[in-house]
């Protein structure tokens, strides 16, 4: 058998096994993209969470942090002492086992001073 004839096809396979590969480059390439995008989402949901809820608001802030993150996002809200800590979870690329989390930490403001009672001249007893 001629080396011509036994050689016939092999452009053509390498040639799938080329754009094989260059589709499953082009796919992870897609989901690096992805992932970096959710990770910036789930960082701004957790500032934001954290911030309102050291204002004292955290159900706004739940509002907020579950329109910034990620659908199917996961929100959680911890106050523990003197400090909030929101934590923001997503998985970006449901074909992957990747999971991406967003945290921030806010420390919780003092209550208001009291403010001047309008019907007593001189404001709050001291």
């Amino acid at each position: 058998m001629p080396r011509a004839a036994a050689d016939r096809g092999a452009v053509t396979v390498e040639a799938a096994l080329a754009l094989g590969s260059l589709a499953v480059v082009t796919a992870l390439a897609v989901a690096a993209v992805a992932a970096v995008g959710a990770s910036v989402r789930c960082t701004d949901a957790a500032r934001e969470l954290a911030r309102l809820a050291a204002r004292g608001e955290p159900d706004r802030g739940r509002a907020i942090a579950a329109q910034l993150a990620p659908s199917g996002a996961q929100i959680a809200l911890t106050i523990r002492g003197d400090e909030a800590t929101a934590e923001v979870t997503a998985a970006p690329v449901t074909a992957l086992p990747v999971h991406i989390t967003g945290r921030a930490v806010a420390a919780l403001e003092p209550d208001p001073l009291p403010t001047a009672d309008p019907a007593r001249p001189g404001g709050p007893d001291p």
